[in-house]
């Protein structure tokens, strides 16, 4: 929980929830860098599913990265999570072919 108060308390605009009747149904964390905006661990309840949320989330973290300056969008999202991957592709981020994504834990 230290992390989602981190960054709350860092950048609270960045942490994007969707609500149903007072019910926390979606999350998407919006991250920008002062150069490139980033998409982390969007999720959607399930029994919530198919419904909008996601893109809804998807659309408001672009909005918010958008009016942060960002020209650019990446998503982060494993390779393996074959579902993960037809969202974002059909959310109009294709899988980059060229660039992968480097780790170091901390």
């Amino acid at each position: 929980m230290d992390d989602v108060e981190r960054l709350i308390e860092d950048s609270p605009a960045a942490l994007l929830v969707a609500e149903r009747d007072g019910e926390i149904v979606g999350a998407l964390i919006a991250g920008w860098d002062g150069w490139r905006g980033n998409m982390y661990r969007l999720t959607v309840r399930e029994g919530h599913r198919r419904q909008g949320i996601g893109i809804a989330l998807t659309r408001a973290g672009e909005d918010y990265l958008r009016s942060r300056g960002t020209r650019r969008i990446t998503a982060l999202v494993a390779f393996e999570d074959d579902a993960a991957g037809a969202f974002w592709e059909s959310a109009g981020y294709p899988q980059d072919q060229e660039i992968g994504r480097r780790v170091r834990n901390l």
